[in-house]
């Protein structure tokens, strides 16, 4: 677990000072651990604050699925749980049966390197960066059930691929490039899409359809001690790997029933940003998941997946990859 930082704001009223928790203030007053009036930087982008910057959509641009969808891979999901003895009903999080696992040892990690030069300013990152950040996803994972190996690092210099943005033509040549092996091997992009974009990553229903387009992208300043700070920690290949093991954002769904499809995660109306301990925002169920890698939180700030994630992505590793 991380070390953490007590968090405390000084309000003053009718003259008096009150020194409250974050927790506190957020439970009265509905608001994050950060000033909406203090403008935020990222990757030489500015926004008028970092609510503006998740609003923005650059946090993570992982395409959104709606109830249709979600249903449809909920019934796939359970169709081969239940082949191999699972049970129960929508939504819960204990239907799977994951007895018959065909989680690899480690899964092939493929490191894809673009920049527009040499040095980490241009991308360039170096082996070190990429081998802290293959421990990082192997911490998060822990107790998981999957972990992670690097299998090959490769590096371009391509200035269109190094800007590619998701959907985008150069996207589809840079991986039909450079993408390696088969569906159960993860192939990590970093690069500089701009916007101030910090990644995305495809689902593992969509490798069947779309086999060179599988994998995830990040911004090359998220990895461990990179300069995207609050975001520099490299939980954001944390985040987007857990959407390419098959988990959606805690706060998908908002505070509906179904919400991610995760019976443990409590429901969130909309996503966390900085570290708002405390924060409740559908008044039922608990309060809001915000130390969970599937938040928008900071890396700071997020430490945990549920029980009912894990068995989730082994579930959809059995179903899909």
């Amino acid at each position: 677990m991380r070390k953490r930082t007590a968090w405390m704001l000084l309000a003053t009223s009718f003259g008096l000072a009150f020194i409250l928790t974050i927790g506190e203030v957020i439970r009265a007053q509905g608001v994050a651990d950060d000033d909406d009036n203090i403008p935020f930087h990222l990757n030489g982008h500015v926004w008028r604050s970092k609510k503006a910057f998740i609003e923005s959509g650059a946090r993570c641009a992982t395409r959104h699925v709606d109830e249709i969808e979600g249903d449809e891979v909920e019934r796939t999901i359970r169709k081969i749980a239940n082949g191999r003895g699972g049970s129960g009903g929508q939504g819960s999080s204990d239907v799977y049966d994951v007895s018959a696992s065909t989680i690899p040892a480690a899964i092939n990690v493929y490191f894809h390197v673009i920049n527009k030069g040499s040095g980490i300013a241009n991308g360039d990152v170096p082996d070190s960066q990429i081998s802290a950040q293959i421990s990082v996803l192997n911490a998060a994972y822990s107790g998981s059930g999957f972990s992670f190996v690097l299998a090959g690092t490769d590096r371009s210099f391509n200035v269109s691929w190094y800007t590619a943005g998701p959907g985008s033509q150069a996207e589809t040549q840079m991986k039909n490039t450079l993408r390696r092996g088969d569906k159960d091997a993860l192939n990590i992009y970093t690069s500089n899409p701009g916007g101030g974009l910090l990644g995305w990553a495809t689902f593992p229903w969509n490798y069947s359809s779309s086999p060179k387009n599988d994998g995830v992208v990040i911004l090359y300043s998220s990895l461990p001690g990179g300069s995207a700070a609050p975001y520099d920690l490299g939980d954001t290949a944390t985040h987007e790997v857990g959407h390419w093991l098959g988990l959606y954002h805690t706060f998908q769904g908002g505070c509906s029933k179904l919400g991610d499809y995760v019976s443990d995660t409590a429901p969130e109306r909309s996503p966390a940003y900085g570290c708002p301990i405390g924060r409740d925002s559908c008044k039922q169920g608990g309060v809001d998941p915000i130390k969970n890698f599937m938040d928008y939180s900071d890396d700071a700030c997020m430490d945990t997946f549920t029980a009912g994630q894990v068995t989730r992505m082994q579930s959809a590793w059995n179903s899909y990859r």
